[in-house]
């Protein structure tokens, strides 16, 4: 269900066969770098987070970490994750494999600036076994993302 939510997703923007399964799993940065053949930032992790009592996504490269200074000035208020035993409901996937592509249409997606750097991301693509190859325009584009954000520490540009 979830690979056939992504798969539409894509398909609307051409992306679909972008899509790659994985025999082993990609629930972390480390093991999805390690599988996707990449460095782990380049890894595009999907966060979900709770901001005024509503779910709002945010992507970012696999190095990056939320500053709180800079998640406050965005958001307005400090970052709290969405609980665990509560993503799938209010997001549509498992955690490991949280993605930005077929979520419910109210629930914002924010693009940290960390990516900008790589030629291709690679997020995850709806369970813990699939990712998918894009570049960060193709990504901006197929999230619907509300556009681009400075909420990370810990990279380099």
């Amino acid at each position: 269900m979830t690979k056939k939510k992504v798969y539409e997703a894509l398909k609307k923007y051409g992306l679909e066969d972008r899509i790659t399964t994985h025999e082993e799993t990609i629930d972390t940065v480390e093991h999805a770098a390690m599988r996707i053949g990449c460095t782990e930032p380049e890894i595009a992790k999907t966060l979900s987070f709770v901001v005024d009592e509503k779910p709002v996504i945010v992507v970012m490269a696999g190095d990056g970490r939320v500053n709180s200074s800079k998640f406050k000035a965005k958001f307005h208020t400090k970052p709290h994750m969405v609980p665990r035993d509560q993503v799938e409901e209010l997001i549509g996937y498992q955690p490991g494999g949280v993605c930005p592509f077929g979520i419910p249409s109210d629930i914002p997606v924010w693009l940290d600036v960390s990516m900008k750097r790589f030629a291709y991301v690679h997020p995850a693509a709806g369970d813990e076994y699939t990712s998918v190859t894009l570049t960060p325009e193709e990504l901006e584009r197929a999230s619907n993302a509300m556009g681009w954000c400075d909420i990370c520490k810990g990279w380099e540009e």
